[in-house]
């Protein structure tokens, strides 16, 4: 099969974060099928060798490996990273997909072991990944990074609202970012996904009746895939998204707009 040039990846790494499953598996096998190679990783590490195997399968090659990463941990973050350059020699590019939400409620009442975890997970270890692969980046005049944020961090939500405060600020963090590295030729972006069918949003539609009620102001009127985020990933890693940095591309079946 011939790739297009537009969306080449071949000989390229990516770490993606929350890669054994969901938006963050999605993205892995694309990227692999695009030619990079990539680095699963989540707190499981007998789920990431299961996707990572899958990967290889599928592509006909050893493009991805596995590791267990807390993100909570810089250490955690510190050594996948030197894993990923160690195996494929450097990384090219960055996912920060994984996140975490502990509380469903209103703000006012979120405990404060609940809040801190939620900005630490969501915020803070973006903010350490970045910093540790940005050097050779800076150094090599190239790389990308692409952090999956959310539309909760465009809008308020009385029962999420920590969750898209975290989001908000990831959305910060990319234009941020984006201008301070640019100048090496690194480009930043989020992508900002709706509903989309993950274990992580099971609560939303599980049931046929909230799945309806959660689709029914959106224009497609329909749940969105994993996959159908993982193009974006692509995109934006890819010759294709040479000019676009500092931006939050939001992928919501419409859900926004209405």
């Amino acid at each position: 099969m011939t790739i297009p040039a537009l969306f080449d990846l071949s000989g390229q790494t990516a770490i993606i974060t929350g890669s054994s499953r969901g938006i963050g598996r999605a993205i892995a096998h694309r990227m692999a099928e695009h030619g990079a190679n990539v680095v699963v990783s989540s707190r499981k590490v007998e789920a990431c060798e299961e996707a990572a195997a899958e990967i290889n399968e599928r592509v006909g090659r050893a493009a991805a490996i596995a590791t267990a990463c807390n993100i909570s941990s810089k250490d955690d973050l510190s050594n996948m990273v030197d894993l990923a350059a160690r195996t494929f020699g450097q990384v090219d590019h960055l996912v920060c997909n994984a996140a975490s939400n502990p509380y469903y409620g209103p703000l006012a009442e979120i405990a404060d072991e609940q809040f801190q975890k939620i900005l630490a997970n969501n915020i803070v270890s973006n903010h350490w990944l970045v910093q540790l692969v940005a050097p050779a980046m800076r150094q090599r005049k190239s790389g990308t990074i692409t952090i999956v944020s959310s539309i909760g961090g465009l809008r308020a939500s009385t029962v999420i609202g920590a969750y898209n405060v975290s989001k908000a600020a990831d959305l910060q963090l990319v234009r941020n970012y984006a201008a301070e590295l640019g100048p090496d030729n690194i480009r930043v972006n989020a992508i900002c996904p709706g509903l989309i069918k993950t274990d992580f949003a099971k609560a939303l539609w599980d049931n046929p009746d909230t799945l309806k009620r959660s689709t029914a102001h959106s224009t497609l009127k329909r749940i969105g895939e994993p996959d159908e985020i993982a193009g974006a990933a692509v995109f934006l890693a890819a010759p294709a998204g040479a000019f676009t940095s500092g931006h939050a591309m939001v992928i919501d079946g419409g859900a926004t707009i209405v």
